[in-house]
């Protein structure tokens, strides 16, 4: 693994790569060097070109490399709707992305109020457990959720009020999907509700979502729906601003 991993690094500096160049720069056996290129061709990192054999960047490589582009974009895009959202509904607000079972807090405006949700910027959580993470699982399909949260299996739980049936999750997504937005009522922190939307992204998927945060008791259910309402609104402002959806004005 890690000289499959070392040998990546080699499409960073060279365009295209040899068999010998590869074998080289690992310092390995022939046989070695092209059992590790056939395994990256294989799993689509590299791709060998038919007529000169050479090796070259492969759709899955490229595919991460802009996928952290896209995730650079969308917190530059981001931050200024963070602020207004921040501003318009007096609390925390978080820039939320899907790492498989988990979310990652991207970006975040704290609430200027003594008591306030904490901005959870760099950190991770359980998808199940948060309103941005059922955002953005209700935008997968059902087999890929069961692939990440299998269902002979408890899923992990924050608090007490934590969503750890599989199937259990499989009816909140759908009721997600029904209404347009997930909420979270201490399922992540105790005390702390949560209302959040996916924000669109190319080929109908989202890219990440945005989340409003605050304590329990200045989240009820009357503003849940109208903080829904403005959160759809800035979604799909920003996904407008990243260039993730056509202008159709």
């Amino acid at each position: 693994m890690d000289n499959a991993l070392r040998l990546l690094t080699l499409f960073r500096e060279h365009e295209k790569v040899r068999l010998s160049d590869a074998r080289e720069f690992l310092g390995v056996a022939h046989s070695t060097a092209h059992r590790l290129l056939a395994m990256l061709a294989y799993h689509g990192f590299v791709r060998q070109e038919p007529d000169s054999k050479v090796y070259v960047a492969g759709p899955m490589l490229v595919e991460i490399g802009l996928a952290a582009v896209r995730n650079m974009d969308i917190r530059l895009h981001a931050r200024p709707v963070l602020e207004e959202l921040a501003e318009w509904a007096g609390e925390t607000v978080h820039l939320v992305g899907l790492e498989g079972a988990s979310v990652r807090y991207l970006d975040a405006v704290e609430s200027p109020k003594s008591l306030r949700v904490a901005a959870r910027t760099g950190t991770t959580l359980a998808a199940n457990c948060t309103a941005s993470g059922k955002a953005l699982l209700a935008a997968l399909s059902r087999s890929e959720v069961e692939a990440l949260f299998p269902a002979d299996r408890p899923l992990p739980g924050e608090t007490e009020r934590s969503i750890t049936d599989p199937a259990a999750l499989l009816a909140e997504l759908d009721r997600v999907r029904e209404r347009g937005y997930a909420v979270n009522e201490e399922e992540s922190e105790d005390g702390v509700a949560s209302v959040a939307v996916a924000v669109p992204g190319l080929r109908g998927r989202p890219v990440a979502a945005l989340a409003v945060s605050a304590p329990l008791s200045r989240l009820p259910a009357e503003r849940v729906q109208a903080v829904a309402a403005h959160l759809h609104e800035e979604a799909e402002r920003l996904a407008l601003r990243a260039g993730l959806t056509p202008d159709r004005s």
